[in-house]
Parts: structure tokens; C-alpha cells; sequence
């Protein structure tokens, strides 16, 4: 089940927070509960994609994006992600999450998440495809950055983003039906 309860208080939580730049950090605070586990008692893999939707919305709020998207009536749609487990989080154990935009082109927007334990350790760490959508399709998000009023300038594509686009691209779409074997 969508968290959306989470998502209703992360949105009440931050709604006074200052605005930030596009660019800007978003950090919040959350726990594992008891319906986010596995088998194996740590959060799931899953949940911890949608768990990260409670980082992302509020940040696009803070950036103004959310205001933006309903004034035009776009959407916002995840086109591709990475993520990276490395450390588990057991249940009832609170995590800091951080959440920002990190690079864009002519069609997307990447944004970098990270979940951080308690004793300092990054849990995991995503970087999620993201556009803006319209009723002709992608909104570049040049067009986006003008209605935001931000003249902030893209950040440096970071190495291991351009990385994860080339070899994204290499991948074969649509996937080859006659891979799967009986």
C-alpha cells in the first residue's frame, strides 16, 4: 500500500520550510515501520523506491515545481533509476534522508537520493530519471527552470551520471522476447 499518510505529514512537515534553489538539498527524517520489511526483517527493496517518493515530493514543493505543475496542469513521470543497497535498515530504525536535483539535459532531470543510518553509514543511494510531461510530451526542462524563475545554471554533469546514461542507452528496448527460455 502507497504511504500515503507519510506523504500527507512529510508535505505538513515541510510546508514552512524555506524555499530552496533548484539545486538545493532536501533532508528529512524517517522511519522503518513494521509493514516496510522483508522476510529477512529489513526494509524492502521495493519500499524503499516508494519510501524515497517522501523525499522527492516535498523537495519539488520547496523548489516551487509543485506550484508549477499545477498552474501549467503537467505531470511528473520517472523515465529509468540505479539504485545501490549497501547497508541494512532493520525495522524501527530512522533514517535521514537527502534528496536533490543533480543534473539536467534537453528532456530530463536527475535527481540524486541517499538514505543514511543512524550510526553515519549510507544505506542506499538512487539517481532517478525524472521529466516533466505535458500535452505534447516531454517539457524540456530549460521551459521548466524559465517558469520556476530560476536562472540557476546546470550543475557539471558528474562523471558517474554520464556513465549510467551511456550505458543505459546500450540496453536493448524494447527487451528481446525470445531471451526467456523454457
Amino acid at each position: 500500500m502507497y504511504p500515503v499518510l507519510r506523504l500527507i505529514w512529510q508535505l505538513y512537515k515541510h510546508r514552512k520550510s524555506p524555499a530552496l534553489p533548484v539545486t538545493g538539498l532536501h533532508v528529512s527524517q524517517h522511519y522503518c515501520l513494521p509493514w516496510d520489511i522483508d522476510l529477512w526483517m529489513e526494509l524492502n527493496n521495493g519500499r524503499t523506491l516508494t519510501l524515497y517518493d517522501l523525499g522527492r515530493i516535498p523537495l519539488a514543493g520547496r523548489v516551487g515545481l509543485i506550484k508549477v505543475l499545477r498552474a501549467k496542469r503537467w505531470g511528473l513521470t520517472m523515465a529509468g533509476a540505479s539504485v545501490r543497497y549497501r547497508r541494512r535498515i532493520r525495522m524501527f530504525d530512522r533514517v535521514e534522508m537527502r534528496s536533490r536535483l543533480a543534473w539536467w539535459d534537453d528532456k530530463f532531470v536527475y535527481v540524486e537520493q541517499s538514505m543514511w543510518r543512524s550510526d553515519g553509514e549510507c544505506a542506499n543511494h538512487i539517481l532517478y530519471r525524472s521529466a516533466v510531461t505535458g500535452k505534447g510530451g516531454i517539457v524540456p526542462p530549460e521551459t521548466v527552470m524559465v517558469e520556476l524563475g530560476s536562472d540557476t545554471p546546470c550543475p557539471p554533469q558528474p562523471d558517474w551520471v554520464r556513465a549510467w546514461i551511456e550505458a543505459d542507452a546500450l540496453r536493448p528496448w524494447p527487451p528481446m522476447q525470445d531471451a526467456v527460455q523454457e
